[in-house]
């Protein structure tokens, strides 16, 4: 049996992927109970049928984690205060902080390319994007760090208790400082993403302070955590295969074309949770309702019955009809961002770094939460 926790299928999952989907694309966990999907269509099934797979279940109040009606009228408000060109409009503040992080390391030959570049930027990017001041920074690192926690502990209640203290905590801490912000924003009004959060409305209806919270949790996990992966796994890419990193530093309007396919090849997100709201079967099996389904996303993104050439990283993939940010309702209201972030970035590491290689001796640590794909750290070697 595969070891679905271990570093080694967290570090490389996707020959187990395969044999999983050929021989049971619809595996019951005994120990936990769960049941895991691995195949594109049954994944898209569960993500998409949200009146069955209900994404409704554990301890946070977050928009991922509803259903409709409030569901939707949840994310039309935050919608109408995230939108496009909130987020395009940041394209040129983003560049900056690109520099600021890569200037310093001119010099050099060799970083770190997730402690020293793309955990930062992200970061960064959300601070900017609430308006928060930088020198913020860590206390965002330790709460998305404390929200983290809580995937760590899977299948150990003693662990799972302790976490969800850590959590609880640092959600207090997050309600005060929140709070002052807020209050800071409604006597001198800036425009920023909290400002426009907070006048948002629809059919006389506000956004609560908890809703804000929720949001400002869910965005402090997913809009550093998946753009970190994003960047570091399209680099890793792009090592193991050097045509197409000398592809596209010669035209980088591929570029675009090879993030898609890094999502799709190395998703920053491998799974998702459901709960089954009535007995149903698939691929000739009945889960039943109350039942926790994982939609494995990361093995979905590689099956060949929907993608030919599933295993080979193809930068000019067309269609490529992936679904690393979800599918149906809950489709990530980030995307946007977290492409523009990846282009940036990518665009500046590619044109800026020259003869990138890895500095590491043996395999790469995977990052420790267990539905997250990416290196924890990513040394590698350069020119300038």
């Amino acid at each position: 049996m595969v070891d679905l926790l271990s570093e080694q299928f967290r570090r490389e999952p996707f020959a187990a992927y395969a044999m999983l989907r050929e021989k049971s694309p619809l595996f019951h966990e005994a120990q936990t109970g769960l049941w895991m999907i691995f195949d594109y269509d049954g994944v898209k099934r569960v993500l998409t049928e949200w009146e069955t797979f209900s994404s409704r279940h554990g301890p946070v109040d977050w928009l991922v984690f509803m259903d409709p009606p409030r569901q939707a009228k949840l994310r039309a408000l935050i919608s109408k205060a995230f939108t496009p060109k909130s987020v395009a409009n940041l394209e040129p503040r983003i560049q900056g902080l690109s520099r600021s992080l890569l200037d310093p390391l001119m010099s050099r030959t060799e970083m770190d390319l997730a402690e020293e570049y793309s955990i930062r930027l992200p970061m960064m990017v959300i601070a900017e994007l609430l308006g928060i001041p930088t020198e913020d920074l860590p206390k965002f690192v330790e709460w998305s760090n404390a929200i983290l926690n809580m995937s760590y502990t899977v299948g150990a209640r003693d662990g799972w208790q302790e976490a969800l203290n850590v959590f609880t905590a640092a959600t207090s801490e997050m309600d005060a400082y929140l709070a002052g912000v807020l209050q800071e924003n409604a006597k001198q009004p800036r425009d920023n993403l909290l400002t426009r959060l907070a006048a948002a409305q629809m059919d006389g209806e506000r956004l609560t302070h908890q809703d804000i919270l929720a949001f400002f949790q869910a965005l402090l996990v997913a809009g550093q955590e998946t753009t970190t992966n994003l960047i570091n796994n399209a680099i890793l890419c792009f090592l193991e295969s050097p045509e197409a990193l000398a592809r596209v530093r010669s035209d980088l309007s591929l570029l675009p074309g090879a993030i898609e396919e890094t999502l799709r090849y190395r998703s920053p997100l491998q799974w998702m949770y459901r709960k089954a709201t009535r007995d149903v079967e698939l691929h000739g099996q009945t889960i039943r309702s109350g039942q926790l389904v994982l939609a494995m996303i990361g093995s979905a993104n590689r099956d060949s019955k929907q993608f030919e050439r599933a295993d080979e990283f193809d930068i000019t993939r067309e269609p490529n009809p992936h679904i690393a940010f979800g599918n149906g309702i809950h489709f990530c209201l980030g995307a946007p961002l977290a492409r523009l972030e990846a282009r940036i970035a990518l665009t500046d590491l590619l044109t800026r770094f020259k003869a990138l290689e890895l500095a590491i001796v043996g395999a790469w640590e995977p990052r420790r939460a267990l539905q997250v794909h990416g290196p924890t750290r990513l040394p590698i070697r350069f020119t300038t």
